[in-house]
């Protein structure tokens, strides 16, 4: 019998099945195991009859199925390629996206597959965008990964493309949700950009199986992780009929978030935008604006973050001597995420000085390295952590 992970990959393979599918198939059922053990008739009104025809098939020939073989196919596969396969239970799965309305049942995650569960906003908007709503969607998303936002977006081109480049600018993370298999980058002229994101520590993730080709349909789907991941999401060009206003639709009903730039009157791709906001998204002008409006969930999560990775420093704390440039840059960082140059601006140090004091103090606990920049951690959360300053 076939494990748990490719019962769901065998799953994904029968054609036309998908999120919606599984999860209306586990109202019925109490696992995905029992309904693949059942007789497919009894879900007639779930499955289509290509798929139970399948079913019928795996449960005579079972493991020399051609499902049963692919689904192992696509696991040692994902394993040569260094790509990680989350169902819902696993620690890894996004917490937010887990909470969204049918999640996906697998994620597959090229890259860090713990960045998905970091602050991240959304910037979505037109495939063709003016040169002011390009820069726009830069700037914006650079300032938003410089505060320690993770930037995600859809790998598209235009917008999308632009949010992506802005975050990798300022070596920010961000996370691109395909609406492909994780194996067929689209489009391929912006495989450039997804290579840039893997190593820069991001993440390219996608709910469907290996193989899958650019379709229509899957765009819109694609477009509830986007915002499901994310606290909020910023809508930068869009005409009055656009994906990016899907996005927006499903950020509103997962309780997340709705950001939107102006634009002028005259622009087409300004009207999606000023529908959103008469329809009671916030308009925003600088990024500055979303940085203090998700400053909350922010602060929250990086001090969750925080206190799960802070080591047991006490013997090493103790054996460290503190000296006045520690003093001096301890004073310029306060408990929002800090850039290192920035650290360097204030105190007027040497960035090579600035550098080696952060190591001392967060050998000892008292700063925390988000990958951006750094943190103070308070004294309540140290003591909570076990920590002996």
């Amino acid at each position: 019998m076939i494990g748990h992970l490719e019962q769901k990959i065998l799953f994904q393979h029968l054609p036309g099945v998908g999120a919606a599918t599984y999860w209306k198939l586990l109202e019925r059922a109490p696992s995905l195991s029992a309904a693949l053990q059942a007789s497919p008739d009894d879900f007639s009104d779930i499955l289509p009859e290509e798929a139970r025809q399948q079913i019928k098939e795996w449960q005579q020939y079972g493991d020399e199925h051609a499902l049963a073989i692919r689904a192992r196919s696509d696991i040692a596969w994902a394993e040569r390629h260094r790509v990680s396969i989350l169902d819902t239970d696993h620690e890894n799965y996004p917490e937010l996206l887990r909470e969204i309305k049918r999640p996906p049942p697998l994620l597959y995650v090229a890259g860090d597959p713990v960045q998905l569960s970091f602050p991240q906003v959304a910037v979505v908007g037109s495939r063709n965008p003016t040169p002011s709503g390009r820069g726009a969607a830069f700037e914006f998303s650079k300032l938003l990964a410089s505060s320690g936002f993770t930037i995600t977006s859809g790998l598209a081109l235009g917008v999308d493309a632009a949010a992506h480049q802005g975050a990798l600018s300022c070596q920010g993370k961000t996370v691109a949700v395909l609406g492909t298999g994780i194996d067929q980058v689209y489009p391929q002229r912006n495989k450039q950009i997804a290579d840039q994101i893997i190593s820069g520590g991001g993440a390219l993730l996608s709910e469907f199986p290996l193989g899958t080709a650019a379709q229509a349909a899957n765009f819109p789907q694609r477009n509830r992780i986007i915002s499901g991941l994310s606290y909020g999401t910023l809508v930068v060009e869009a005409a009055v009929r656009s994906g990016s206003l899907i996005t927006a639709r499903y950020a509103l009903q997962q309780n997340r978030e709705l950001f939107a730039m102006p634009g002028s009157i005259h622009n087409p791709l300004a009207k999606g935008c000023h529908a959103l906001i008469k329809d009671g998204a916030k308009l925003v002008e600088k990024a500055e604006d979303i940085v203090e409006e998700l400053k909350g969930f922010l602060d929250m999560k990086w001090q969750q973050l925080s206190l799960t990775n802070i080591p047991d420093t006490r013997q090493i704390a103790s054996e460290i001597v503190a000296n006045e440039q520690e003093e001096v840059v301890l004073a310029q960082l306060g408990y929002d995420v800090t850039p290192i140059d920035v650290l360097a601006e204030r105190t007027k140090l040497p960035i090579g000085d600035v550098m080696a004091c952060l190591l001392t103090l967060e050998l000892k606990g008292l700063v925390a390295n988000i990958g951006t920049g750094y943190m103070r951690i308070k004294l309540g959360d140290i003591t909570a952590a076990g920590l002996v300053l």
